[in-house]
């Protein structure tokens, strides 16, 4: 009991290593702040679309690098806390500056990266992209604690580099962009998916600058009447719910699509090898549970077809239907086969036959050499009853300037061997490989 005033003690101050009242900023500086940062005229204007200029290249040639100096470099972040503000602290002014500055930033921020899309000769979608075109619950919890870490910097005196780091997680440049993509090549999934995805990011920064700033206490402008203040709190709990719901749908949808998809690598893996067979293509549908396998090389039985389907429930995969197709006797029974899929079926095979064709050499050289060991060892006995045994093989001799071919001999010999009588066996082992490469001799006793 003695050490309890102790505990105590430490417990207090590592609850006061949590308080933020000594760090505050000034409320009207951080209203001021934020303020500020919600027009979009002059340099703010230009710098946004530069900024998706950047995003847009960087979607287009795939570098994560030139997406995350997008980021940097974009000021979006203004409006969306402007609106959180406006509603903490009910400066209607605010809120109607910030709402008309961020639908104005988002039209900009869509049609330049439209137009960027049109004209650009670039048109395939890179992972960049296709990773904004299905948001998820995990979307929204980093909207949510990115924009909490956003209006606390904000709000402190020691800001540091808290809101580059902010812009970067919550990523609203790269979704705006993939929607203008999905517009300028009319894909409306990518479209309605990126742009599911801003709004995502909009509500939950807002979200959590309006919650950071109630529980900070900043002064409302103009109190709230009680029935405004209730019908606020309903609209944005709809906002909220509305959002949030599909994105747990799509977060529940990758989970177990995941799941499906690591149950069938292990399968492939573990079942899916057949003698003299390689899988040239997969496919994995979770959608349809259905599994495509394309193999080259020798026709493989129905019955071992049979076989490798009986074994899907041993992986949890009932009611998945495995379709195993044959290269290219299945290409060539299939009037619509696809030409891009034949092209690609005839590289991969092709590379496979190269390093079928590399390792039958590189086989058929170990064997030769291991029968011609064998068979020299034979010749040496019958010349020098005294060795016991003999190692030989090829090898390469370096130094600090080159590497030379050499064969090593390993001896195994009762008597040793004079100088003359190893350069007399030397002469013979370089006429019986047929080589001009200097000949290592080493002796064992």
């Amino acid at each position: 009991m003695a050490n309890q005033p102790t505990i105590i003690k430490t417990v207090i101050k590592i609850i006061d290593n949590f308080k933020l009242k000594e760090e505050k900023e000034q409320y009207q500086v951080v209203i001021d702040l934020i303020d500020k940062g919600t027009v979009f005229k002059g340099t703010n204007l230009w710098i946004l679309v530069f900024a998706i200029f950047i995003a847009s290249l960087g979607l287009n040639v795939n570098s994560t690098a030139v997406i995350i100096g997008a980021m940097l470099v974009s000021p979006l972040m203004g409006p969306i806390m402007g609106l959180g503000m406006g509603m903490a602290i009910n400066d209607l002014a605010l809120l109607k500056k910030a709402l008309s500055n961020y639908l104005f930033a988002a039209a900009v921020g869509l049609t330049t990266s439209t137009i960027y899309f049109l004209i650009t000769p670039i048109n395939d979608a890179h992972s960049e992209i296709l990773a904004r075109t299905s948001p998820t619950i995990y979307d929204v919890l980093i909207a949510l604690f990115g924009g909490l870490a956003g209006i606390l910097a904000t709000s402190s005196k020691q800001k540091g580099n808290v809101i580059p780091g902010v812009a970067i997680a919550t990523a609203l440049m790269p979704p705006l962009c993939t929607a203008g993509y999905g517009l300028a090549t009319l894909k409306f999934t990518f479209f309605f998916g990126a742009f599911y995805l801003f709004l995502i990011n909009t509500v939950f920064i807002a979200l959590a600058t309006l919650l950071t700033v109630r529980f900070l206490k900043f002064p409302f402008k103009t109190l709230p009447d009680e029935k405004d203040e209730k019908k606020n709190k309903r609209i944005i709990y709809a906002v909220v719910i509305l959002t949030i719901i599909p994105s747990i749908y799509f977060g529940y949808d990758i989970v177990q699509t995941n799941k499906f998809n690591q149950r069938v690598e292990a399968f492939i893996i573990n079942e899916a090898a057949f003698p003299n067979d390689y899988l040239l293509s997969k496919k994995i549908d979770n959608k349809k549970k259905e599994i495509i396998l394309t193999y080259g090389g020798e026709y493989i039985d129905t019955v071992e077809i049979l076989k490798l389907k009986q074994k899907l429930p041993q992986y949890e995969l009932q009611g998945v239907t495995l379709d195993i197709r044959q290269g290219f006797a299945y290409l060539k029974n299939t009037e619509k086969a696809d030409k891009t899929q034949t092209h690609q079926l005839s590289l991969a095979l092709t590379e496979k036959e190269k390093q079928y064709q590399t390792l039958k050499i590189q086989i058929d050289s170990l064997n030769s050499q291991k029968e011609l060991s064998k068979q020299i060892y034979r010749e040496l006995k019958a010349q020098y009853p005294s060795v016991n045994s003999l190692v030989l093989q090829s090898a390469l001799k370096s130094n600090d300037t080159s590497q030379v071919a050499v064969w090593v001999a390993v001896l195994n010999n009762t008597k040793r061997l004079d100088s003359k009588e190893k350069k007399r066996l030397e002469n013979w082992l370089k006429v019986r490989l047929n080589t001009n490469d200097e000949i290592i001799f080493i002796e064992e006793r």
